[in-house]
């Protein structure tokens, strides 16, 4: 959840192997990774069920499989979110990781510059069966027809919600499900009635030295909307009546003082377990985080967390932004038992998907959604939908990180009133598409 900057990547070339060899019968692949470092709690934790969290769960994911595996030794690299400039600049030194963890909307700026190997055929070998990856997963990881990644999750926006805070401000129904508002006047009626009977803001929200929020809640205003917005891959449309009012209404949230403000990611997520504000608009990679808070005896979220998909506010749609984690094979001078680790430890995620669902992530396999696994996890009826109606930017839109680096930028100088809407939705259009001219 930090500040991407433009990442350029033409001109890469990749000239060195990677990986070697520890003895006769194992072979160290290199894994690059952000989700932080927990190695104090989870350094030896080769039970992933006793790990929770992203960092846990991933750690404990790879000390099972060096544990389990008679042929592969996985040397995690952590680098900080989102790590791509610091994965530009190994691909350049002619010295990447074997894999690395990527997202999906940034894969095909890697691999339509033939940074990145296909997987298909590997895939098939080893049994992975890509009829059973989700729609979004496998739409995701396919570029030009070819699959070039091992889906991770499918991740995508959410209502963190304090029912405790909630309760005091009336907004919880006879089922005890909170109450979500259906329009943009309920929603500001609910976040007025909240703050008169709580003293606090309705939302929590990450506004400060990150784009994030701003762009991943505006994707999500304009989808409900059915706003095409980049009916044109090679050229964005803001100028539109629902992009004004989708700016407008965040706009006015701040304005009127019914969210948090000036806090970063890290400030936000301790405010809202602080029990700071009502609703904490952020991603699935949380739930099982507040989840373990709420079972706790004295404190904010004490036997008071709900979390639902972002509400729909606007009539037309509820789908609502979503991208996804993969794992790339990155190009370069592999033997023959560098990649078949590679796929091996893939193929070991996609076995073990389960257990990185539990982090609050959806699935990427339709077979483990479809279980009664999965749907005995906290919370899972009511987020299953998004597996469904989440929706990413249609892939053929190039440099998407970049792209909502700006379009966040400009969100949030009129969020924040540092712009007029019109002047902010002007120039996120016009900076996103001269980058796209220049991408060409």
């Amino acid at each position: 959840m930090r500040k991407l900057s433009t990442v350029l990547l033409a001109g890469l070339v990749v000239t060195a192997g990677a990986g070697t060899a520890l003895a006769a019968d194992k072979t160290e692949i290199s894994v690059s990774r952000f989700f932080g470092a927990c190695e104090a709690d989870y350094g030896s934790v080769t039970d992933v069920t006793k790990a929770n969290g992203e960092c846990g769960i991933i750690t404990a994911l790879i000390n099972k499989f060096n544990a389990e595996s008679t042929t592969t030794v996985v040397k995690p690299e952590i680098v900080e979110w989102p790590g791509y400039d610091q994965l530009t600049a190994r691909i350049r030194s002619g010295e990447p990781p074997v894999i690395s963890v990527m997202h999906e909307a940034v894969i095909s700026n890697y691999s339509s510059r033939g940074l990145l190997e296909p997987l298909d055929e590997d895939f098939a070998k080893a049994g992975i069966d890509v009829n059973d990856m989700t729609d979004a997963a496998r739409q995701g990881v396919t570029k030009d027809g070819k699959i070039f990644a091992m889906p991770f999750d499918t991740h995508t926006w959410l209502w963190h919600i304090n029912m405790n805070l909630f309760k005091q401000a009336g907004l919880v129904d006879e089922a005890g499900k909170p109450i979500l508002p259906k329009s943009t006047e309920e929603l500001f009626a609910q976040a007025e009635q909240f703050k008169q009977k709580t003293g606090k803001p309705y939302f929590i929200s990450t506004l400060a030295n990150e784009t994030a929020f701003y762009t991943r809640t505006f994707d999500t205003l304009l989808y409900q909307q059915n706003a095409d917005f980049f009916a044109d891959p090679n050229k964005v449309n803001f100028s539109s009546p629902e992009a004004k009012g989708a700016l407008q209404l965040l706009s006015d949230i701040y304005t009127k003082d019914y969210t948090t403000k000036n806090q970063d990611y890290a400030a936000s997520v301790s405010s809202f377990a602080a029990g700071d504000g009502g609703v904490f608009i952020c991603g699935t990679w949380l739930v099982d985080t507040y989840d373990q808070e709420a079972k706790k005896e004295g404190v904010a979220l004490s036997n008071g967390y709900a979390v639902m998909p972002f509400p729909q506010i606007y009539s037309g749609s509820p789908r609502v932004w979503a991208d996804g984690h993969s794992w790339v094979l990155l190009k370069q001078d592999l033997s023959d038992a560098q990649r078949a680790s590679a796929i091996e430890f893939m193929k070991f995620l996609w076995d073990n998907n389960y257990e990185w669902a539990r982090t609050g992530h959806l699935p990427i396999r339709k077979s483990i959604i479809d279980s009664d696994q999965f749907k005995a996890l906290p919370f899972r009826a009511d987020l299953a939908p998004l597996a469904v109606n989440g929706t990413a930017l249609p892939s053929a839109v190039k440099l998407q990180f970049s792209i909502q680096d700006i379009e966040g930028e400009e969100v949030g100088s009129a969020m924040r009133g540092d712009k007029p809407v019109d002047q902010a939705l002007a120039d996120a259009e016009s900076r996103i598409n001269e980058l796209l001219a220049n991408a060409k």
